[in-house]
C-alpha cells in the first residue's frame, strides 16, 4: 500500500499567504517562502502554492513569488491559480513547479487538460475541483469559489481524468476553514469514481480529521489553517496517521 501524503497549502494573494473560511474573510498569515521552508522542515511531503485571486482577476499567476518559493524547496511543489493554457503550464514548470493545478480554465475549456498532459505528462497535471454541496450532490464552482457551474463534482472529476489529469485536488467550499472535518462523503465518492490520486482539502481541524479523509480513500490530505495558527504540526499529524495504521512517510 502506498504511503499517504501530508501536503501543506499556501493560498497566496498579493504575494502573501492568506487564510479564510469558505473562501472569504481572508487574513494575512505570513510570507510564502518562509512558511514553505518551515513546513518542509517539519516533514511536509509536498507544498501547494495557489494564487487564489488570479482567475477572478483574469491574470497570470504570480510566477516570481512561486519561483522564489520553488528555489528554497526540495519537496514537490504544485503551482496553481490563473493557469489558462498549456503554455502557462510550461511557464509554471519552468518557474520550479513539479505539478500544475488547473481549475477554472479546465471548466471553460476541458481540452487544456489534454494539451498539457500531451506536452508535459499527466503526472504533472492536477485538476483542482472546488465543490459545494446542494440537494442533489456537489456542484463545481470556479473563480476562487465565486461562480457556480452546472457541473456535478463527481462526474467532473471523472471527465478530468479522461481528459488527462493525473491527480485531483478536491476542496469542499462548505468545509474550508471551518475545522469541522473534511467532507468525507465527497472524498469517498470521488475517490471511488477515479483511478488517479485524490487530495482531500477543506475542513481539517485535527489529526483525527486527516485520518478520516485518508481512510475514506484520499491518497493525500491538504492542510493549511491549523498549521498556520500553530494548532498542530505536520510531524504530529503524521504520528497520528501512523498510529491509526495508515502508511505515511516519516516526518
Amino acid at each position: 500500500m502506498l504511503s499517504r501524503r501530508i501536503i501543506v497549502c499556501l493560498d497566496v494573494q498579493a504575494g502573501r499567504v492568506v487564510k479564510g473560511t469558505g473562501f472569504v474573510n481572508l487574513r494575512d498569515v505570513g510570507d510564502p517562502v518562509t512558511l514553505a521552508t518551515r513546513y518542509e522542515a517539519e516533514g511536509a511531503d509536498e507544498v501547494v502554492f495557489l494564487d487564489i485571486a488570479a482567475s477572478a482577476e483574469d491574470r497570470a499567476t504570480l510566477f516570481d513569488v512561486a519561483r522564489r518559493t520553488a528555489e528554497r524547496l526540495f519537496v514537490p511543489l504544485t503551482i496553481g491559480g490563473g493557469i489558462r493554457s498549456a503554455d502557462d503550464v510550461g511557464l509554471a514548470l519552468r518557474a520550479g513547479a513539479d505539478k500544475v493545478s488547473i481549475n477554472s480554465a479546465a471548466v471553460r475549456r476541458p481540452e487544456v487538460l489534454t494539451e498539457a498532459a500531451d506536452r508535459f505528462g499527466a503526472q504533472c497535471v492536477v485538476a483542482s475541483i472546488d465543490a459545494k454541496r446542494d440537494e442533489h450532490g456537489w456542484q463545481v464552482y470556479v473563480k476562487g469559489g465565486r461562480e457556480r457551474t452546472e457541473l456535478d463534482a463527481v462526474a467532473w472529476a471523472e471527465a478530468c481524468v479522461a481528459r488527462g489529469a493525473g491527480e485531483i485536488l478536491l476542496t469542499s467550499i462548505d468545509r474550508d476553514g471551518a475545522r469541522t472535518g473534511y467532507d468525507v462523503a465527497l472524498v469517498r465518492a470521488v475517490s471511488r469514481a477515479v483511478t488517479v490520486p485524490v487530495i482531500a482539502s477543506g475542513g481539517a481541524g485535527s489529526a483525527a480529521h486527516v485520518c478520516e479523509a485518508l481512510a475514506a480513500g484520499a491518497d493525500a490530505a491538504l492542510l493549511a489553517g491549523i498549521l498556520h495558527d500553530g494548532a498542530t504540526t505536520v510531524r504530529a499529524v503524521k504520528c497520528a496517521v501512523e498510529e491509526a495504521g495508515l502508511p505515511v512517510r516519516a516526518a
